[in-house]
């Protein structure tokens, strides 16, 4: 008889050569590992992850921005446990349950205003193909169906399917797939690092702005939605901006009747100092995208929140007028109860305040990297720090992560970008143990 479990027990090498034999892992160019192996993890506790050899690796970077309140949470794994002994998925076609229902009750209540309704997908860039199907859809119910472009800001980020590409400005994505994708315009970033000498980052926001309305005001007539990450745009290198720029944008899309979609994958759920990063500018968006740290970076989960108005155009008697999209795991109870779990430790913990306090010790603490003369552009919003390193090395990013394991820990670089996105658990000593050492990783690469 064939057994179906492993006869080993695993070790770094072990796992590593089966990985590299059978495992094709993303966003990365799989020859590179002959120089830059994979790192093999065995468990993971609080911020830090472990090996087979019992090397441990501080998580600056949240597994990928997910992780909110460490590995292994206890209060999430006895949610998830309980859920398993009552029900671990049903189809949401035809169907309901108590976590898919709570989760949408309580969002709708944390949201801004006149979000009351709840989409639910598998991941990011599922919620950015909902919402721009969606718009366009909307649109075609009320009858204005040459409403079917989109734009979005340079640089923008919104996920890898096709769909969410179309509205991601990213060049190598964008090389790669340009044929298969209905390319959308985008208009000027208000990244606060290209303003002009002397130029206030409000100023500059307002000046992009600027160029949105004109665009609009030419276009509007076409373009469905405008699609932003509100505050910070991740891929592009944590590009932070001032939130009148969103004040503006919600102005100029209800002005000229197109949908404003915030992007609060990667911002949302407390990353950017408010629960919702919308929050800062007092706007409600006509969608709000919520996923990666939804969970607690648990299980995959992701929802596009839609106004009323948008809802009640769907409403109606054909099937055709409905909206036509659907996942299998759609609403998964698992990956709901993860969610509520979360939503459970901001309100019993006020994790709002003590990130406050957390952000600033570390923006304390930080003084001598921000200091480094080889270091720019130093900057923080909420829970997100980020800065460019002046350095003679190409090959920057790839030669600071492997640095960056021999000190213990986890950094990400995006080009010359280092940044930190850490768990909201991490400590003042571990603060100080990820400052200090990325010094050190500075001065070695500089």
């Amino acid at each position: 008889m064939i057994s179906l479990m492993p006869n080993h027990t695993p070790t770094n090498a072990g796992l590593l050569a089966r990985s590299l034999s059978a495992v094709w892992h993303p966003c990365s160019q799989m020859k590179h590992y002959e120089n830059l192996p994979l790192v093999p993890i065995a468990r993971g506790a609080g911020v830090w992850l472990y090996d087979f050899d019992g090397n441990r690796y501080l998580d600056a970077v949240s597994s990928w921005w997910v992780n909110l309140f460490g590995h292994g949470n206890p209060r999430i794994n006895a949610a998830l446990r309980d859920q398993l002994d009552t029900l671990e998925h049903v189809m949401l076609a035809g169907f309901t349950h108590e976590p898919v229902v709570r989760l949408s009750e309580r969002l709708r209540d944390l949201a801004p205003a006149g979000l009351g309704h709840c989409f639910y997908g598998s991941d990011g860039a599922s919620a950015t193909e909902i919402a721009l199907k969606m718009s366009a859809h909307y649109w075609r119910n009320s009858g204005k169906p040459g409403k079917t472009h989109f734009i979005s800001l340079q640089n923008s980020y919104h996920g890898e399917t096709l769909g969410a590409l179309s509205v991601t400005d990213v060049a190598l994505f964008r090389d790669a797939y340009g044929a298969l994708i209905a390319q959308q315009a985008t208009v000027p970033t208000p990244d606060w690092r290209a303003a002009e000498p002397g130029e206030s980052a409000q100023d500059f926001a307002l000046r992009c702005a600027e160029a949105l309305e004109a665009h609009l005001q030419q276009h509007h007539e076409t373009i469905a939605a405008f699609i932003v990450e509100p505050l910070v745009q991740g891929a592009a290198g944590m590009a932070m901006y001032h939130p009148v720029y969103l004040q503006r944008a919600r102005e100029l899309c209800s002005q000229y009747g197109v949908h404003l979609i915030a992007d609060e994958i990667a911002v949302g759920m407390g990353r950017s100092g408010t629960l919702f990063a919308c929050e800062q500018a007092n706007i409600s968006p006509d969608f709000l995208l919520l996923s990666k740290g939804i969970t607690g970076g648990y299980l995959p989960l992701s929802l596009v929140m839609a106004t009323n108005d948008i809802y009640r155009a769907f409403y109606a008697d054909e099937t055709a007028r409905g909206f036509l999209h659907s996942h299998s795991y759609t609403g998964n109870p698992l990956a709901c109860r993860a969610a509520l779990a979360t939503l459970d430790i901001f309100a019993q913990d006020d994790v709002l305040n003590a990130n406050r306090t957390k952000a600033a010790f570390l923006n304390g603490i930080a003084q001598p990297l921000r200091d480094h003369p080889k270091v720019r552009n130093f900057r923080n919003t909420g829970m997100i720090w980020a800065f460019e390193v002046d350095t003679p090395h190409k090959d920057f990013a790839r030669r600071c992560f492997a640095l960056a394991l021999q000190n213990e820990l986890l950094l990400r670089p995006i080009g010359n970008t280092i940044y930190f996105m850490p768990p909201y658990v991490i400590a003042e000593e571990e603060m100080q143990l990820l400052v200090t050492r990325t010094l050190n990783i500075v001065e070695t690469l500089t």
